[in-house]
């Protein structure tokens, strides 16, 4: 298949924008697989603030960076990502260069425990305020469940209603298979 399926083309995405000595944000930890692969990018000169809601979340993304050598280069937070203008640095105004959430539910956890529209929304305007020009927030969209479509709408609502001058905003999707399969938008600050 030369098309690129969704989680390497998120990756492909943030690797065109998060660069050494950068900020980043993983908004949802989960398993740490992108607080890990973020924090390779932005490497030892650069810091990746990751959020979750969860501890099972935090537990395996500090085991997850302790293996790969990568501890130094993260800051975890117990938190909500709608919390994140609170608990970034100062001066990570304008360093912020790539940022991404897988919202659903933790692989493997609570599937009670959800990514709620109205916290991503915030999220997603406090991040656009950080960013620096030609930043890139990556969202992949998880809905196969009630939550996850609820949640579906309203990000794309309120991604369609960007001002283009603002941001240009892309949906990369496969529309022909069954299932709910995830899909990206992607947003980049101008």
């Amino acid at each position: 298949m030369k098309l690129e399926r969704i989680l390497p083309f998120a990756r492909t995405l943030l690797q065109t924008a998060v660069t050494p000595g950068s900020y980043a944000v993983d908004a949802t930890m989960g398993n740490g697989h992108d607080t890990a692969f973020l924090a390779e990018l932005v490497g030892a000169d650069g810091l990746v603030f990751a959020f979750d809601i969860q501890q099972q979340a935090l537990e395996s993304t500090s085991a997850r960076l302790q293996e790969r050598g990568l501890a130094g280069q993260a800051a975890l937070f117990l938190e909500s990502h709608d919390r994140l203008l609170e608990l970034l640095p100062a001066d990570a105004k304008g360093r912020v260069t790539g940022a991404v959430f897988n919202l659903g539910y933790l692989p493997g956890g609570d599937k009670a425990v959800v990514t709620k529209p109205n916290s991503t929304i915030s999220a997603i305007r406090q991040l656009l305020e950080v960013m620096a020009p030609e930043g890139i927030i990556v969202l992949v969209i998880y809905h196969g469940h009630p939550e996850g479509q609820l949640e579906r709408d309203e990000v794309i609502r309120f991604a369609e209603g960007l001002d283009q001058q603002a941001a240009h905003v892309l949906r990369y999707q496969f529309i022909n298979q069954q299932n709910n399969p995830p899909f990206i938008i992607a947003i980049e600050k101008r």
